[in-house]
């Protein structure tokens, strides 16, 4: 891909420069919020990664746009972001920014199309039971009336339905997160200084091995 330029750009999505600006009003955003006090300090190296997450955050916004529009922009009966993305575990498995999307109803509609097809087979069912044999059994009375862990492993009938609706919403997750990293290396472009946060190759990143 050739490389962009445009002065007080972050990048490029799909061609169209991102103005440095759009990071700025996020950041204000955030910082004149509840949770501003929890922001690392403005011009630190936590600081600058947290500017490189919104950038990340605006660019990916920008590729749901640019793919609900490829394919008609509709967002008309869109599954709801707690269906998607019921618990913290759905949110952890997703990424923060492919989860922080999906209040986007038009991201909701293309994950809805894109993992339409996507499902569990009897044999992943019955592996995942066989591992994970009280993950769905209901909580039991004491002889005092206080609930406690259930003990007794639950045929395999009986908890079918909720594991593949379990295996099945993380297969989708994953499947959408692919994409949505797929479509991101096919459209965006970043410019210095805006790398992802976890690219080594920038001099905030801790990450280390």
């Amino acid at each position: 891909m050739t490389p962009l330029h445009a002065p007080g750009a972050v990048g490029f999505v799909d061609g169209v420069a991102v103005p440095v600006g759009e990071v700025d009003a996020r950041e204000a955003q955030l910082r004149g919020g509840a949770l501003a006090c929890a922001l690392p300090a403005a011009g630190t190296s936590a600081g600058r990664q947290l500017r490189r997450w919104l950038t990340q955050l605006i660019v990916t916004e920008r590729v749901i746009a640019v793919e609900a529009a490829a394919r008609g922009g509709c967002a008309d009966n869109a599954p709801g972001e707690d269906e998607l993305v019921p618990d913290i575990t759905a949110r952890l498995e997703m990424g923060s920014i492919a989860a922080a999307v999906l209040a986007d109803p038009r991201a909701r509609a293309l994950f809805a199309r894109i993992t339409s097809d996507v499902d569990v087979s009897d044999a992943e069912i019955a592996a995942y039971h066989e591992r994970n044999p009280l993950r769905f059994a209901g909580s039991q009375h004491d002889h005092h009336g206080w609930r406690t862990p259930a003990t007794t492993v639950p045929p395999l009938a009986a908890v079918r339905a909720t594991i593949a609706d379990h295996l099945r919403g993380a297969a989708r997750r994953r499947a959408f997160r692919i994409w949505l990293d797929q479509r991101r290396a096919a459209l965006v472009q970043l410019a210095h200084g805006y790398e992802h946060p976890g690219d080594p190759r920038q001099p905030d990143n801790t990450h280390r091995h």
